[in-house]
């Protein structure tokens, strides 16, 4: 099966060795995205809030350019450097997902890059 690499400008460059997302079939592997402005590579803010609104802007934008949207995401993992957010990103998420929401798992980490307070990876699965 071959891979196919996903790209879009409407998110952050890679800021390692890695794709936006690769496709494999009908599965879509979304990398790790941090609260990056796409123009700018800049943190949006300091505000968890925003960086969860930006993370999920994020994802969408890769989304679209897989042929899919966030509602095709089957599995996300969400990491979080302060789990007394847990509350506040669920409520963000409720903005961009309905019901039947992914499965999903939320962690708390020690770290993130940028010094960011979240970063959210998924699994997208399109129609064939």
């Amino acid at each position: 099966m071959a891979k196919q690499v996903i790209f879009s400008e409407n998110a952050p460059a890679a800021i390692g060795p890695y794709s936006q997302a690769i496709r494999a079939g009908n599965t879509v592997y979304l990398s790790g995205q941090i609260p990056l402005v796409p123009a700018t590579m800049e943190v949006i803010s300091d505000d968890v809030a925003e960086q969860t609104t930006q993370v999920f802007q994020n994802l969408q934008a890769v989304c679209e350019a897989a042929g899919g949207s966030l509602k095709d995401i089957v599995k996300l993992n969400i990491y979080m450097t302060d789990l007394g957010n847990f509350a506040l990103v669920n409520e963000v998420m409720t903005k961009f997902f309905v019901e039947p929401y992914p499965a999903r798992a939320a962690l708390g980490v020690r770290a993130l890059p940028k010094g960011v307070a979240v970063e959210i990876e998924g699994v997208m699965v399109l129609e064939d």
